[in-house]
């Protein structure tokens, strides 16, 4: 099989290794990938894998990204994959019109993934309007069939994101160097209870519920200390300074450390006591608060979305009634002051995403 996959950049997040991951498993299997973006510090990687990747501007909501599907049109009549994939709006829509250029009996099949609860409009439709849309938990399917009546209920295919095991075994600890490096940039965190909230910087992750949950913790409970792993783009850091100083208000300065953008997230998972899982909106699927309960950290989440899906299934303890202050705090304590034990993993497998997609691509090609 040829697959062309297609995404807006190849930075970070669940998308970008969600594509890597199947790059990865089409040329294991002697396939051959080939990926369109806009580039981004990804790329060495997906080549270093046996990709090809084509750089084109397919990243940005506007106009001007209409030039580009004449170039996307030449590029599939070049390589005429069997089947292209689309895992994003501004893709999904400059191929619906690259397709339109192209004889049908010449077209390549069309797969989507919905990776996201985007907001239900015309521009967001395109997603549910391929031959086949992966929804990457029930969440997702729930939302495709309440809100996009036209797209068939059968043409849905619910295809859980997945992660290693390898990758992230249970019981994983930190190597003696990392843990040395580690202290010797972030000294505060040595000998703490470590709570930690994973993900980029934005309204969205709950940054100012974990500042609440400190202040009314920290004086009880001295000892625990809170980390938020991910970065701030260029956009985000009017809110990352706004965060800044309500720390600095409300006396947490010595309780709470960022450390940015992190490519160790295993190490910094593996290191806490606590991850938890507070965005303000329902997450399709919650990829690391999968990778946290791998390692054997307990997670404590909003019961809504993919991360509910995973924790009622996992960790049900770990399970909070969405904005519940006062249950948040109070299973917070009950962690800090009797560590829990998490089971081995042994669902939402890496492997078993990867034989779904590519058997959802082989079904295509025998249908034709």
């Amino acid at each position: 099989m040829k697959i062309m996959q297609l995404l807006p950049e190849l930075n970070s997040g669940g998308v970008e290794r969600g594509t890597l991951e199947i790059a990865r498993a089409l040329v294991d299997a002697g396939h051959e990938s080939l990926v369109v973006s806009n580039g981004g510090r990804m790329v060495s990687q997906l080549e270093a894998e046996g990709s090809q990747h084509f750089t084109l501007a397919i990243h940005k909501k506007s106009i001007t990204s209409l030039w580009q599907i004449r170039p996307l049109r030449r590029l599939i009549e070049q390589h005429q994959p069997d089947i292209v994939h689309v895992r994003s709006r501004v893709p999904a829509w400059l191929t619906h019109f690259a397709l339109k250029g192209i004889p049908s009996a010449q077209r390549p099949h069309l797969v989507s993934t919905v990776h996201g609860f985007y907001s239900i409009n015309r521009y967001s439709a395109i997603m549910t309007q391929a031959e086949k849309v992966i929804a990457v938990s029930d969440s997702v399917v729930k939302y495709i069939t309440d809100y996009y009546k036209n797209c068939p209920p059968e043409d849905i295919v619910r295809i859980y994101r997945g992660i290693s095991p390898q990758e992230f075994p249970h019981g994983y600890q930190p190597s003696a160097q990392w843990l040395g490096q580690t202290f010797q940039s972030f000294p505060e965190l040595e000998n703490k209870f470590l709570v930690c909230l994973p993900g980029r910087i934005t309204r969205l992750k709950g940054h100012e519920t974990l500042i609440e949950l400190m202040q009314q913790l920290h004086t009880q409970y001295p000892n625990v200390h809170a980390v938020v792993v991910g970065g701030a783009d260029a956009k985000k850091q009017t809110y990352l300074d706004e965060l800044e100083n309500t720390i600095q208000a409300t006396g947490l300065r010595e309780n709470i450390t960022f450390v940015g953008h992190r490519s160790d997230i295993r190490e910094w998972l593996s290191l806490s006591d606590v991850v938890l899982s507070l965005s303000n909106q329902a997450e399709t699927f919650g990829r690391t608060a999968l990778e946290a309960l791998s390692v054997g950290t307990p997670v404590i989440g909003w019961n809504r979305g993919g991360v509910a899906e995973i924790l009622s299934q996992l960790y049900p303890q770990g399970l909070i009634t969405i904005n519940d202050q006062v249950s948040l705090l109070n299973t917070l304590q009950q962690h800090i002051e009797q560590p829990q034990k998490v089971q081995p993993v042994s669902i939402f497998s890496l492997k078993a995403m990867c034989n779904q997609t590519l058997e959802l691509y082989q079904s295509l090609l025998n249908k034709k």
